[in-house]
């Protein structure tokens, strides 16, 4: 590696991030909590940076899986965090996280891709199998973790008794990893356009692999750290907008989006619709389907109440979303119709989330 690559903002940011949370400014003053709040952010797209450089150098289907893991070690991390920091009051906060990832790459990442492939390209074209695959697997999961749990009737309650748990966090694994053998493996070819051209990923070197494993590893330490420290700002915040506490949820889950979010809006400006799905839709079914077990392993181990029903309003919501998508994906092609009523949800589901 030469010297200059160490000054990409991959490398300086997680630095400078562990020297501000060390050196106990974080939780000086606003203007300490914004730079926290920045660095915070800046570390979570170094982490997925560094994880893509390892997934090039592993390929397929390792990197995939070392991207996916990658994700959820964040999610959970920023979830545990608080959950631990806000004790019962947090009990629902990885139902709230999990729900509104779903909601923003339904609704927004998706809408956005689909607008903006839209607008410039009047209509873009995708494997209709690729969609169909990721719907079956993302619904049967919302079902199983997010409404089932207010129709069981060994807890009272949106929750899961022990063996429930254990019973759906093992059904989310066996979907999940038979979906990634499905497109890593068996039907690699539902997820490719034979039109687009597939992207030549620069192969790194031996050495610059395993900086950016050390620099991934330092990465997820701080932003757990991190949001730990940010917690109580991110709740007060919350707070003096007189919204509830699922609001910490979704600015969860716009945090750990961003990076697929932007990688997604990339590829569509660049007529490449199916690598927009392919991230889209891929983020969905991982956030889903391994933050819930991993979460409840936490909960599980540590006696900790864990909260997975939606609520009616919550539900429709869910419902709605997901038939529109179904209908969207239905032809094979997109247009800016479709972009347009999914971001019409979205702003549905977060006006409601701030007035309930």
């Amino acid at each position: 590696m030469k010297l200059k690559e160490f000054f990409h903002y991959t490398y300086v940011f997680p630095v400078l991030t562990v020297l501000y949370y060390f050196s106990g400014l974080v939780a000086n003053g606003v203007v300490y909590e914004i730079i926290a709040g920045v660095l915070l952010t800046s570390s979570v797209l170094s982490a997925v940076h560094h994880a893509e450089v390892v997934a090039h150098k592993v390929g397929e289907p390792f990197g995939t899986i070392i991207l996916a893991l990658c994700i959820t070690i964040i999610e959970v991390a920023l979830i545990i965090s608080l959950m631990v920091a806000g004790g019962d009051q947090a009990i629902t906060l990885a139902r709230d996280t999990v729900f509104a990832a779903v909601m923003l790459i339904l609704n927004g990442i998706l809408g956005i891709c689909i607008l903006v492939g839209g607008v410039k390209y009047y209509e873009q074209f995708f494997a209709r199998t690729s969609a169909t695959t990721y719907l079956v697997s993302i619904v049967s999961i919302l079902v199983l973790t997010l409404v089932l749990p207010n129709f069981t009737s060994s807890v009272n309650g949106p929750f899961y008794n022990e063996s429930q748990l254990t019973f759906v966090s093992i059904a989310c694994l066996v979907i999940y990893g038979v979906f990634l053998m499905v497109q890593t493996v068996r039907h690699r070819n539902y997820f490719i356009m034979p039109d687009e051209k597939e992207v030549e990923h620069y192969l790194p070197s031996l050495i610059k692999t395993l900086v950016s494993f050390g620099f991934l590893i330092v990465c997820l330490a701080i932003v757990v750290l991190m949001a730990k420290g940010l917690s109580p700002v991110i709740e007060d915040m919350v707070q003096s907008l007189g919204a509830p506490k699922s609001l910490v949820g979704v600015i969860i889950a716009a945090v750990v989006l961003l990076p697929e979010g932007l990688a997604a809006i990339r590829a569509a400006r660049s007529n490449q619709i199916q690598s927009s799905l392919n991230l889209a839709l891929g983020s969905a079914l991982a956030s889903i389907g391994l933050t819930i077990p991993a979460v409840s392993v936490v909960c599980i181990l540590y006696d900790i109440p864990l909260v997975l029903g939606l609520d009616k309003k919550d539900i429709i919501l869910l419902s709605l979303s997901v038939f529109i998508v179904m209908l969207s994906l239905s032809r094979g092609k997109t247009n800016i119709l479709y972009g347009t009523v999914l971001l019409v949800n979205l702003a549905a589901y977060i006006f409601t989330v701030i007035v309930p």
